[in-house]
């Protein structure tokens, strides 16, 4: 089961994933990102719309796939090369 997901997350390119993750994290820039707005919302007890959840999700999803990809590159300690 672990091989499938590596391999999809191998064929993921660092530029690509971290130009994704600025962009759709801080997108729209003006007045204020998403990431900001809903997270603050989250915060306040205030996200309570399944729009406003799916698109903090939305906005999120870059950043979690990146953390996963750097997550299955870095070797692990201990193992020999």
């Amino acid at each position: 089961m672990m091989a499938p997901m590596k391999r999809f997350f191998s064929h993921l390119n660092y530029p690509l994933l971290i130009a994704a993750t600025l962009l759709l994290g801080l997108a729209p820039f003006v007045p204020e990102p998403h990431l900001v707005e809903k997270t603050r919302l989250l915060m306040q007890g205030e996200l309570t719309r399944p729009l406003d959840i799916f698109d903090l999700f939305f906005h999120l999803a870059p950043f979690l796939l990146l953390i996963i990809k750097l997550t299955l590159d870095k070797p692990w300690r201990g193992s020999t090369p």
